[in-house]
């Protein structure tokens, strides 16, 4: 079954994507849900009168997404922590708290475009996100969680 995809969906596609799913996930999920509508030929004439229009206006979006990419890459992020004996802590560091340390800095970037290596950090020192800003920008980031200073 071909749908185009009014959306993201995790792990199938973007938003105005064509996709093959099975009938059943498509009739019983995307389409009921509203993440996606039939791929007639008339709804594929429009996506792409859509698409045409759109492409001028995405190329400013990506610049923006890419200079926010630029001044991501010179950020240094050091996320303080509890913490209990050796290294580990109390907790855990995720993309919550990497948001809210970017946040600090002055970046708002929403939480769900920011995926922490490994999930959840339960020890000190050096790990990587990415964030993704746009379909076409991803930024690897660099933080280090230390011991909260009392």
């Amino acid at each position: 079954m071909e749908l185009i995809l009014k959306q993201d969906v995790e792990n199938l596609g973007f938003k105005d994507d064509i996709v093959t799913v099975k009938n059943g996930y498509g009739r019983n999920y995307l389409i009921p849900q509203g993440h996606a509508i039939i791929a007639t030929p008339s709804a594929k004439k429009v996506l792409a009168e859509n698409l045409k229009q759109r492409a001028f206006k995405e190329k400013k979006i990506v610049d923006d997404a890419n200079k926010t990419a630029e001044a991501l890459k010179a950020l240094e992020i050091k996320i303080a922590s509890k913490v209990g004996a050796g290294d580990k802590l109390f907790g855990s560091v995720n993309n919550i708290d990497v948001a809210g340390a970017l946040e600090k800095e002055g970046h708002e970037i929403d939480k769900k475009f920011i995926s922490v290596a490994g999930g959840n950090v339960k020890r000190l020192g050096q790990y990587n996100a990415t964030i993704r800003l746009h379909r076409e920008v991803v930024v690897e980031l660099p933080f280090e969680v230390v011991a909260q200073s009392n």
